[in-house]
């Protein structure tokens, strides 16, 4: 498994697993070159630990790239705990969970993800200090799901700006895969944008509100990727873009909150054949680690999250005008600014470190 391409370039891989609690988890530092490694810690119910570990890999390495696009003093580092979140939680696993994070002392700082919630960590919180994302304490910035929301929703105009033209959702027809926290909040910014929604999700009681308060039609989860819309915007798990599905998509533009949102970096290629635009993920849903970058900063700054949020409009319209110059897909010019970034940071540390 070392030899897998998710490996590649990674810090750091640990294992955690507590007898009492039966917590399992993995903690993937993939690169610390412009600070510590920073990313959610998500708990889902995997199939096996091999398909945890993977997930754990490749978010981490889309983590220290969403870092850096986002001009943050971050590494990529990740977390997921294995487990069913509705029926496996407990303050004891999650105390568990805090005292093993405290023990990488710094390396890796961790925030809420899918499955976890702000209680959730806060509870990790009582047992190490290196959580972000709080409600309270001195420099806490609350649940960044809302920051997460509007910076996909900055980067859907972005993408409707340089697709369509114009600067207007209104009249468009737009298909929300997921609509949880950063879901419901997307799909807020959009309907008072004046877009027509369609949404889907396994939850009913979030559809329920989302139809009730937003207007918005619901659709079966087999068929919100086909559907006949203008953007298909999904917020929940990855790999959505994959060999079964890359076929069926009607949508222009795909532009959404979910992270890897392409089972493999050359369906990225396949969606520019297809004159498909993709808003490449980890650049357009950086609202959220923006907001808990903030917290890390020593002292909360509201102004300076939303100026760096306002920013992935920007970074999205060098992406998409690069991608059309180069005539290369968006997720590869998209690595290759990250890349960028990270090199040159590594370059001013080695003459730092360089012998006078």
């Amino acid at each position: 498994m070392i030899d897998l391409n998710q490996f590649k370039e990674h810090e750091q891989v640990v294992y955690l697993h507590d007898k009492v609690t039966g917590l399992k988890a993995f903690i993937a530092v993939h690169d610390t070159t412009l600070g510590p490694a920073a990313g959610g810690c998500r708990m889902w119910h995997y199939d096996s630990e091999v398909e945890a570990l993977n997930d754990v890999l490749r978010l981490s390495r889309g983590m220290s790239y969403k870092n850096a696009v986002a001009g943050l003093k971050l590494g990529g580092g990740k977390a997921v705990i294995i487990g069913n979140s509705k029926t496996d939680k407990s303050e004891a696993l999650f105390r568990a969970f805090g005292r093993m994070l405290n023990g990488l002392g710094g390396t890796y700082i961790s925030a809420e993800d899918v499955g976890i919630s702000v209680e959730d960590m806060e509870i990790v919180a009582e047992e190490t200090k290196y959580v972000a994302g709080l409600s309270k304490g001195d420099n806490a910035g609350g649940d960044p799901s809302p920051f997460t929301a509007t910076g996909v929703f900055l980067g859907i105009k972005a993408a409707v700006k340089y697709k369509f033209g114009q600067d207007s959702l209104e009249g468009l027809t737009i298909a929300v895969q997921g609509v949880g926290h950063v879901g419901y909040y997307l799909c807020r910014h959009l309907y008072e944008a004046g877009a027509k929604l369609l949404v889907s999700d396994i939850n009913q009681e979030a559809l329920s509100r989302v139809g009730k308060e937003f207007g918005a039609d619901i659709v079966d989860v087999d068929k919100i990727l086909s559907a006949d819309v203008d953007i298909l915007s999904p917020c929940a798990l990855g790999a959505v873009v994959n060999d079964d599905t890359i076929d069926m998509i009607k949508a222009k533009i795909i532009a959404g909150a979910a992270n890897n949102q392409l089972a493999r970096d050359d369906h990225g290629q396949a969606l520019m054949d297809r004159g498909i635009l993709y808003a490449p993920d980890y650049v357009i849903n950086a609202g959220g680690i923006i907001n808990v970058a903030a917290e890390t900063r020593g002292a909360y700054d509201i102004d300076w999250v939303n100026a760096k949020v306002e920013k992935i409009y920007d970074n999205l319209m060098i992406i998409f005008e690069r991608s059309v110059g180069e005539n290369r897909p968006t997720n590869r010019i998209a690595d290759e600014m990250a890349n960028e970034i990270i090199q040159e940071a590594h370059k001013k540390i080695q003459q730092a470190q360089a012998p006078k």
